[in-house]
Formats: C-alpha cells, structure tokens, sequence
C-alpha cells in the first residue's frame, strides 16, 4: 500500500521521530527534511483551516485509548493540495501517559476529487429534477407515480408533486384521453425498452386536455428485472396546434380558405380514381374572371381580395358536396365534378356559374361587376392523367376568352391548334438556345436612402430573327410547361455570373447580381449542385448571387423544399421573394424560411399614390419584413412622390422606370462606372 509510515510525538509540531520512504512520494519532501522539524515540520504541511480538527480529533482518541483516522489537506513541496486518510494509534509508557503516535498516511486525493465530482453530479441533477422546465417522472410498470418534478406537476395543473403522485394512480385510465395509449405505450416498451417523442393527448387536473410529447425508457436491475420506467414529458399542445395550421395552409389557399393547388391535385387525382371504379365521367373546370385584374390594379388588393372571396363563395354554392372548388393562384379557380352523368347536369352547373359570377357584388359601397370565361375538359374522353386534364381545361378556357369571354367551351380537337402554336413556340426556343438569340439586361437595384446602386436583376430577352423581339410573357410560360425552362434557367444563371464578373471588373466594384428561379426549377433534384457548379466553373463569389423565388413557390412547406432553401444557403447565396403580394400568401411563412430580401410587387407601388389601403399595407409589410430581419426591395417604382413615400416607411431599396429600366450589358456597365463604390 503506497503512503508513509510514521512515528511522531505529540507536541506543537508534530515533530517526526520516523518516517518511511513513501514519504517523497507523498509529500515531495525527502524523509530527513522531515525529521526533527529539519527543513519544515509536518504541521506547517497541514492546511492552517484543518489542523484544529486534526488536534481535537487526535486528542480526542487518546483520551479514550482508541485508534483515530481522519481525512484532511496537505500541501505538497510543489505547492500542491492533496488530500490525506491517517490512520494511527497513541504509544503510552507504563504510566499511562502517552509519549508518541504512529501509524500511516495515505494520499487519498483521488478518491476525494471522484465523490466531489459525485457530490456535483447529484447536486446538479438535483437542481435539474427540481428546476427543469420538462416534466421527469418515473412510473411503475402497473401505472402508478413514484418520482415526478415540479415541472411535471404544472403541465399536469397540479399544486405539487405530491399532489400529483397522490391523485394519479392509474395512468391509462385517469390520465390518457385514450385508454389505450397507455398500451402503446407498454408495447413499445416490451419491444425497445424505450419510446421516443411518444404523442398522446391527456387530461390535466381541470379536465382540459394538452398535447404531450414523452421520451422515456425502462430501468432493469443487474438480473435484468424491471424495476420502473423513467423519462420526461414535454407539452406540446402549441406545436400540434401550430402543425395543425400550418398543414391547413399548406394546402388551402390562405385568402379564399379553398384547396390550393397542392391539395387541388390529390383531389383530382382521387376523382380520377373514383371515375375509374364507377364508370363515370369527370370534369375538370376552368373559370377565369374577366377584368378582375383591371378591378384589382384600379381599386387596390383590398378590393380586388374582397372580390375573390365573393366568388369563392358563389362557386361553393354551385357545387355538390362531393365536387371542389380549388384556388390554384390569382383569379383562376378549378372546379373538380365528380360522377357526371349526363351533359345536360354539367351544363345546368355551369349556366349557374356563369350566372352567379356575373351578379354584382357590392363592397364597400360599391358595386363590382366581373364575369367569367369558363373552360372544361372531361375524363376519361381529354384526357388520362390529371395534367392533361387540367392543361386542357386551360385550353378550352383560352378559347372561351377568344369568344368573347362570359361564355364556357369544352375542350375540342380543333383547339390542338393552339397547342400547335405552343409546340412551335418550344422550337422555335430550342433553336434559340443554339444559336445565341437569347441575352441578358440588367435592372439596377438602388438603395433608397443613399441612391446608390446595389446590385443588378437580370431579366432575359429574346430576339428571334424572323419574328423580333419577343416578351418573355409569351415565351416563359410555355417554357415553364416544358424541360425547356431548366436550360434557359441554366443558361441565364450563367450569363449573368459570368457578366457579373465582367461587370465588377468593368466598374471596379463588385456587382451583386440577381437570377429569377422559376418554380420548376426548384423541382430538380441537382439544382443545389448546378448553381454550386456554376460559381465554380464562373469563379463568382457566392455573396454576389441571389436567387428570386416566385412567392407561389413557397407554397410548398414540404421538408425537402425547405431542405433546399437551406441548401442554397448554405453555399453563401441570398434569396429573396420576387413579386411579393400577388399569391395572397401569408407574411408568417416568411420566418419558417431563409429569405434575405422580399420585393414588394410593383401593383402596391403603382396604387400607393391614390390607394390610402396600399399605402397602409406597405407599412405593414416593411414593418413586419424587418422585424423578421429581412430587407425590402420595391418594383416599379415610377415617381418621385413613389420614391418619397417608400423612403418615408423604411422600404431599403427600389428598382424601376424612375431610375433605370432594363439595360444591355454594355449599357449597365456605363451606368456602374457613374457610381464610385457600391453600398
């Protein structure tokens, strides 16, 4: 046994008779520096607070002839404190009185350091048991609290834990709203010895019910005996009722209350099913309001919101319980009729659409007139699968438009000639791809405040030999309806990166530059490596990208969306929401997503002038923007007075006619080199 061997007398110093070697290893001191009080004596070694006790309890036992052991602090020759275990006994002469002690000294700081650190351990899951804001609990396998904490007791409604252990002896019964959940329980149990994030509602003391979310495992003996289960609870009831409106507004359209477009599709999608098991046809309907975008733009989107509700209401009101009405986007709503039998039913629907519609409808004291172009395609007779259906639909609803608008047609063959023209269109901009009609302008970004420019949107334009320049309002869409809208997309992501480039270099400065993403794109699963590759192949710094986002896009909450947001992030680009305001989307998804910048659509800014309800919504929207950290870009900024009163409410920066409107790339460049510095 390591330590040191001793003989002392019992005097003021302890004063050493004897000492064993282990006495270097114990105090650093060789045994003759020790001895006799050499060099130092053992008590001035003794730690000054402890040597009272060691006296009294040394003392102590020689009154009584017993042995003593006590545990106290030395300090080593290195200056080191170390504790001690000593062990020893009186040596008395004939007479009784006692003339030294010996016995052993062992270093026992270790041991002492490993119950400080048990001492510690327990003392701080103490204060966790007791001050947690999760419930801990421990339960036995028949259903009864043995062991639960404060917090436990409050997401319960209990005054204490006690009360709780008291009242509560038979857990499937007195606290699960569903008995069986308790069984669930104990099964997952027998089979993993533990459950995780385990989701059952339950009854608090009043009778109300929460939400809680339990981790838990079981406790065994060495003999693997069951002795409880432990775990903590947590209560959940926001997020599940949380999870609950966002699963709503994932899939209704939040101004309307209508399916969307997700939804939209699972819907048509079980009509298709159920048309196929009962042998009956289905509808798909079209209905476009005529001049509702006249209405909107002229009155303001209060307005023009209060109208779209109105017809959300008159369209329910035409349907079946069985049938739908979605709100895929804008002033587009789908009808989804089921079990049509007949023509003459579905034509009757339909004269009560067109009917209803056309019917004024008063707000706010003014009476507002749209009408409705109705197209309709059938299944199984337009179409097998549900995009054809709705494509169709769409088709026949274009040519309802073309006669006259207020009118339905059915989906015919003759309108393949539209298709036609769509197909030749998609040629026309493969060749384009290949031969270099396309390019780019740029939109300078301006910063309200110091006027000066912050980075450049671009915006691709198509001049086709044989037919000029063509809007991009007439080649994106369609596009978007083919893969051909990934390679434009591809193709302008690397223009502009490479132009970016030069533009900096042309200037002086770094030029951010800014790319619109069209919702399919972000339907590729390789988007994320694509733009990486890019910014490498191009050598862009990824600070000076950002992509625009439709504000429909972010109608898909789905965690693989999301995924991809955080993706994008995660290469050091920004992201922003373009023509924010149109999709009538809610400004509380904006914090479930990394958005850096929103830009205000330019009809908000158009109306501000002579629309007191646009100007307030401005507000609404810059404040609440900021609050969620997230800069506000205005389009179409036109006027002076526009510029003023964005710059009045805190609106960050502006893009529009005012200052600039798209330029070539020679052009910007011009414009860059007026600037000395970017903000």
């Amino acid at each position: 046994m390591e330590g040191m061997a001793y003989c002392c007398l019992v005097d003021a110093h302890w004063t050493m008779l004897f000492i064993s070697d282990g006495c270097f290893d114990l105090t650093g001191y060789r045994p003759d520096e020790l001895l006799h009080n050499g060099r130092t004596s053992f008590e001035e070694l003794t730690l000054p607070e402890d040597r009272a006790r060691i006296r009294s309890t040394v003392d102590d036992a020689l009154s009584r002839r017993e042995r003593f052991e006590i545990e106290y602090r030395i300090m080593t020759i290195d200056g080191q404190i170390r504790w001690v275990n000593e062990r020893g006994t009186g040596i008395f002469n004939p007479q009784g009185q006692v003339e030294a002690l010996e016995g052993f000294i062992q270093d026992i700081t270790q041991r002492k350091l490993n119950e400080q650190a048990l001492q510690e351990a327990e003392r701080r899951y103490r204060n966790i048991f007791e001050n947690s804001i999760e419930g801990i609990f421990q339960t036995s396998q028949d259903g009864q609290y043995i062991n639960a904490n404060p917090a436990l007791a409050r997401i319960y409604g209990y005054e204490s834990p006690e009360e709780l252990i008291q009242s509560l002896n038979n857990i499937a019964q007195q606290l699960y709203v569903q008995p069986e959940s308790r069984q669930a329980f104990l099964t997952l149990m027998q089979l993993e010895d533990r459950v995780v994030n385990f989701e059952s509602q339950i009854y608090r003391r009043d009778g109300s019910t929460i939400w809680i979310s339990e981790n838990a495992r079981a406790v065994r003996n060495d003999a693997g005996k069951l002795l409880y289960f432990e775990g903590t609870v947590e209560d959940i009831t926001e997020r599940k009722s949380y999870n609950a409106l966002i699963e709503y507004q994932a899939t209704h359209d939040d101004l309307t209350g209508l399916p969307n477009r997700t939804l939209m599709q699972d819907r048509l999608l079980q009509a298709i099913s159920y048309a196929d098991r009962t042998a009956s046809k289905l509808a798909v309907v079209f209905v476009d309001l005529d001049k509702f975008k006249d209405i909107n733009d002229s009155m303001g989107h209060f307005i023009g919101d209060q109208l779209l509700i109105a017809m959300a209401r008159r369209l329910e009101s035409c349907i079946r319980d069985s049938d739908t009405v979605a709100r895929p986007g804008g002033d587009e709503f789908v009808l989804l009729l089921s079990n049509i039998h007949g023509m003459d039913a579905l034509s009757q629907t339909l004269q009560r659409v067109l009917a209803l519609t056309s019917e004024p409808c008063s707000i706010e004291g003014k009476d507002f007139t749209v009408t409705s172009s109705i197209g309709i395609s059938l299944y199984p007779d337009d179409g097998k699968t549900s995009e054809t259906l709705l494509k169709n639909a769409d088709t026949a609803m274009y040519k309802a438009k073309q006669e006259g608008k207020n009118n339905f047609q059915f989906y015919t063959r003759e309108l393949n000639s539209i298709l036609v023209e769509r197909l030749e269109m998609e040629y026309q901009m493969r060749n384009a791809l290949g031969h270099n009609e396309f390019h780019l302008h740029y939109q300078p970004k301006l910063n309200l405040r110091t006027q000066r420019i912050t980075g450049v949107e671009a915006l691709i334009r198509w001049h086709n030999p044989r037919q000029g320049l063509i809007s991009p309002n007439r080649f994106i869409p369609i596009a978007e309806e083919s893969s051909l809208i990934e390679q434009i997309g591809s193709w302008v992501l690397e223009k502009a990166c490479m132009e970016s480039i030069a533009l900096s270099q042309l200037s002086g400065y770094d030029v951010p530059v800014s790319v619109n993403v069209s919702p399919r794109q972000f339907q590729q699963s390789n988007l994320v490596g694509n733009i990486s590759r890019v910014l490498q192949e191009t050598g862009l710094k990824p600070s000076l990208l950002e992509l625009e986002i439709t504000e429909g896009t972010l109608a898909d909450t789905s965690p693989q969306f999301i995924k991809v947001l955080n993706d994008l992030k995660g290469l050091g680009i920004k992201l922003a929401i373009d023509d924010f305001g149109t999709g009538y989307s809610s400004l509380g998804y904006l914090k479930h997503f990394p958005i850096d910048n929103l830009k205000i659509d330019r009809s908000f800014v158009m109306g501000l002038e002579s629309d007191t309800a646009n100007q307030a919504i401005l507000k609404a929207i810059v404040a609440l923007g900021h609050n969620l950290g997230i800069n506000l870009v205005a389009e179409g900024v036109e006027t002076e007075r526009q510029r003023d009163f964005l710059l009045s409410i805190g609106c960050d920066e502006m893009q529009g006619f005012l200052f600039s409107q798209p330029l070539p790339f020679d052009q910007a460049g011009k414009l860059l080199l007026a600037q000395d510095k970017l903000v």
